[in-house]
């Protein structure tokens, strides 16, 4: 018997089943409890702008996934940064219940607990496939949850945009020197590496970064790489691209939801939003590394972006910092404590197996193509 014979026949199996099964009193009761299953609609605020290329799309993604596996019974509406609350005020707005979940990225909720920076992004940090296993594998889901509930959330992965830029810059940085007073937009443990260096780091949202490069409010911004920051045409105002960043080898983005929300939906439910995450993640994998490649080279051929590395004086004098100023969070309280020395096995985890895989396997392919 052939698959399409095979399919053909257990499609006719099935169906008989179900008509039998339809005479039933079993089939009686079970029918209209599908029909009239409550649909349960949540509602989710973002830090992104509306429909923004992966990070907007991500969380559309999420609320996609929901609606078309649950078959409707859970529906998940998306409003962007600004449409219900500010970027910045998500995480208040899903505690107290003025939101259902929120898509972010932990690091922006650091005034609440340094211990959420791990959870996106630390300087020097884990990679996409490094983080995503500890969060998984590694015990870094349990920790999240815990320091989550604290606060009346629960949150996941829910993508990743990769390795991440070093930034836009109005003027070129040759040495440690040029770091001194520069005004830039970098978040999380960057910012505190970025102050070290006796530069200012300035917080703003994806929408706020633009006009404030445009009027000099910043002299330089990191966003995420150059698939988001083509879309926003930070190359119009800030002629030098560099990288790699030093700040967030690999940025997980979260879906948290409101702990009591979560707590009394059914476990079909609960089994959907896992999975939708999953998928978000995975699938975000996949794409930014695609669309970065596709990026990268209308900025390069198209606008004249001129491509900019660190100077290892500079990379030596970072990685000193981000060092101590990633240690330095892990005595805020016990519980940050935890989390930093779960993350940091982890990232010696990593760091051994990429030793003896990627890292050779790279310098040798790069050798052998010789480009």
């Amino acid at each position: 018997m052939d698959r399409r014979t095979f399919l053909s026949g257990a499609s006719i199996a099935a169906a008989s089943v179900a008509t039998a099964c339809s005479s039933g009193q079993e089939s009686e009761v079970a029918s209209p409890n599908v029909q009239t299953r409550r649909t349960r609609r949540l509602r989710m605020v973002t830090t992104w702008p509306a429909n923004f290329p992966g990070l907007g799309t991500a969380a559309e993604r999420v609320a996609e996934y929901c609606n078309a596996m649950s078959n409707g019974s859970l529906e998940v509406e998306v409003f962007a940064a600004g449409e219900i609350v500010g970027a910045f005020e998500a995480f208040d707005a899903v505690a107290t219940g003025t939101a259902d979940m929120y898509h972010a990225a932990e690091y922006y909720w650091q005034g609440k607990s340094p211990a959420f920076n791990f959870f996106t992004a630390v300087p020097l940090g884990m990679t996409a496939s490094e983080i995503m296993s500890w969060v998984e594998f590694g015990g870094g889901q349990e920790l999240w949850e815990e320091l989550g509930r604290s606060f009346g959330v629960i949150a996941f992965q829910a993508a990743n945009s990769g390795h991440q830029m070093g930034g836009w810059f109005k003027r070129e940085i040759n040495s440690l020197e040029d770091f001194r007073g520069l005004r830039m937009r970098i978040p999380g443990l960057g910012g505190n590496v970025l102050r070290e260096l006796g530069g200012a780091a300035v917080a703003l949202s994806g929408g706020e970064i633009y006009p404030a490069l445009q009027n000099g409010t910043i002299d330089a911004t990191e966003w995420v790489g150059p698939w988001n920051d083509l879309a926003f045409g930070f190359y119009r105002e800030a002629p030098y691209y560099y990288g790699p960043g030093f700040h967030e080898p690999g940025s997980a983005l979260s879906l948290g939801i409101n702990a009591d929300v979560w707590d009394g939906l059914d476990s079909d439910h609960q089994a959907i939003i896992r999975a939708a995450a999953r998928a978000t993640n995975n699938i975000s994998l996949a794409e930014y590394p695609h669309e970065n490649a596709r990026a990268l080279d209308v900025l390069v051929n198209e606008h004249n972006v001129q491509l900019r590395s660190f100077s290892d004086e500079a990379w030596l004098r970072i990685g000193e910092i981000s060092e101590q100023v990633v240690a330095d969070v892990a005595n805020a309280d016990p519980l940050t404590r935890r989390v930093y020395d779960s993350y940091m096995a982890a990232r010696r985890r990593g760091r051994e197996w990429a030793r003896i895989s990627e890292h050779p396997y790279f310098t040798q392919r790069e050798r052998v193509l010789g480009r």
